[in-house]
């Protein structure tokens, strides 16, 4: 239908993934979603390139978005920022060694956003003017988390501890 724009909410349909609760974990089953993605290494609240990686992922969200829209018909609501974070060391989330933290950063997107959507986008962010250095970084992949222990962290980096802990108390107690 001519001037029909098709909505996509990833946040409606998923509802339990993104309304997690920050007084206790909780298990979740995650589907497989294509996201935008970039990798990075060190303490999130020092290292620049996690702010860098940011600043190239919303940009780069917003003009996959709007062509969509544009060249498509398709809308949809962007979704929040996603952390997965790890270590060569587990330990290290417990004790607090920020700086040995592995940590993927990633904004989940809708199944219709294609490599070539990607790859269009990409070029397009690219040529703005003060375009994220990051943007080189930033890959589209699709990412099977499956079962899964969330909690939610709002606040400072440096009031993350109580939190992980929880989480890893969790796992110990369901078997994880």
């Amino acid at each position: 239908m001519a001037g029909s724009i098709e909505k996509i909410d990833l946040w409606a349909e998923h509802k339990q993934l993104y309304t997690p609760s920050a007084k206790e974990p909780s298990l979740v089953k995650v589907p497989p979603f294509p996201y935008l993605l970039v990798d990075g290494q060190g303490d999130p609240g020092s290292v620049p390139e996690f702010g860098e990686a940011i600043h190239a992922l919303y940009p780069l969200t917003f003009t996959l978005k709007f062509g969509l829209k544009k060249r498509k018909g398709v809308d949809f609501r962007l979704m929040p920022l996603s952390g997965f974070y790890y270590a060569d060391d587990p330990v290290a989330f417990l004790e607090g060694r920020k700086v040995e933290w592995k940590w993927t950063l990633g904004i989940p997107l809708p199944a219709v956003v294609t490599a070539a959507d990607f790859r269009q986008a990409l070029a397009e962010a690219k040529a703005k003017k003060n375009a994220s250095p990051a943007l080189d970084r930033v890959r589209r992949e699709v990412v099977r988390e499956g079962l899964c222990v969330q909690i939610l962290h709002y606040g400072p980096y440096a009031k993350e501890r109580q939190k992980i802990q929880a989480l890893h108390a969790f796992m110990k107690e369901k078997g994880l």
